[in-house]
């Protein structure tokens, strides 16, 4: 049987907000950096970071996306803080600290970021920053399926495709996958269709 691989990247925005990025000027750069400035548009300040972050309407600056980012997650504003994690867990204009990451992923779940909760499943199904514990990684990737996040629906469903921090459920994966795929993920949509050929 073909195994079912789980996705183990850390996501950092939605695919919405990616695919409106790619038609990101340095104006929207401009204006998104002015609300940050002003102050109360933590939303404005993640934004801009973003852009920095992938060289979108700006020259690429990983330096200045960290300070964005910062702005961000101290606004209160979970976005701000996963992306700011996923720096540190990359190492990108910051040094490298997985047990920093694993705190501002904390922090953004906590805040409601489904990103946030999804991150800090990676973290704690590859045992970084953290012990590795699959049991928490179930319940966090299903955190952040419950909140929209397609990866964690796809990532909870390969769990109980392969009974890892959970009892094996090929019906529950199914189910998950399905999610995943109404949620645009193109391996849910891969692996549903593979469970339910297999009659599932």
């Amino acid at each position: 049987m073909k195994r079912l691989l789980m996705m183990c990247c850390i996501a950092l925005f939605t695919t919405a907000v990616q695919s409106a990025m790619a038609q990101t000027t340095a104006k929207d750069v401009q204006r998104w950096e002015s609300q940050c400035a002003q102050g109360g548009n933590p939303p404005a300040c993640a934004v801009a970071a973003l852009a920095y972050d992938n060289g979108e309407g700006v020259r690429q600056d990983k330096f200045k996306a960290v300070e964005l980012y910062t702005k961000a997650c101290d606004g209160g504003y979970a976005g701000g803080c996963s992306g700011l994690g996923v720096m540190y867990d990359n190492g990108e204009g910051v040094r490298q600290d997985k047990f920093k990451a694993v705190e501002l992923f904390t922090k953004a779940c906590d805040g409601g970021g489904a990103n946030g909760c999804y991150n800090l499943g990676v973290m704690y199904a590859n045992g970084e920053g953290v012990r590795q514990d699959n049991f928490k990684a179930v319940e966090l990737f299903t955190k952040a399926c419950d909140g929209g996040g397609a990866r964690g629906c796809y990532n909870v469903g390969v769990m109980y495709a392969n009974g890892e921090g959970v009892k094996l459920d090929k019906k529950r994966a199914l189910a998950l996958y399905g999610k995943a795929c109404d949620l645009k993920h193109e391996r849910g949509c891969k692996n549903y269709a593979t469970l339910k050929g297999q009659g599932h």
